[in-house]
């Protein structure tokens, strides 16, 4: 498989992880996404293992998509570098709508292609 392949395909099942409605969805999605020990850092959160990734999504999805409309989507720009896949995602409204929130992915992958660490960068929204 392709490089750039692969990393599409990695950034198409993490963004729709995000989308999830399904608590036992998103717990499936996690463990096929991430290490047992997996860390995702964004600003001033931080989770590490499954239980907080699940808590950190949950959160994310209650709040962004439930509770406000809004659906994550990938920009169709993911790319591999050695054991790094970087990609970014919009937070549109899923009725559509302008870029509510843009944000920037680093993975760094474990041997077995799965997530080890995830920094997450929320990026400036450009002006509608």
């Amino acid at each position: 498989m392709h490089a750039d392949t692969h990393a599409a395909e990695l950034a198409e099942r993490y963004v729709a992880l995000w989308n999830l409605p399904d608590a036992g969805a998103r717990r499936d999605a996690i463990a096929s996404l991430w290490v047992l020990q997996g860390e995702h850092y964004v600003r001033t959160l931080q989770a590490k293992g499954y239980e907080a990734l699940e808590q950190r999504v949950a959160s994310s999805h209650e709040k962004n998509v439930r509770g406000n409309g809004f659906r994550f989507i990938a920009t169709g720009d993911a790319q591999l570098l050695r054991d790094t896949v970087m990609f970014h995602w919009q937070m549109v409204p899923a009725a559509g709508g302008p870029v509510a929130a843009l944000g920037l992915e680093f993975l760094l992958l474990a041997e077995d292609g799965r997530i080890a660490i995830d920094y997450q960068f929320i990026l400036p929204t450009p002006a509608a």
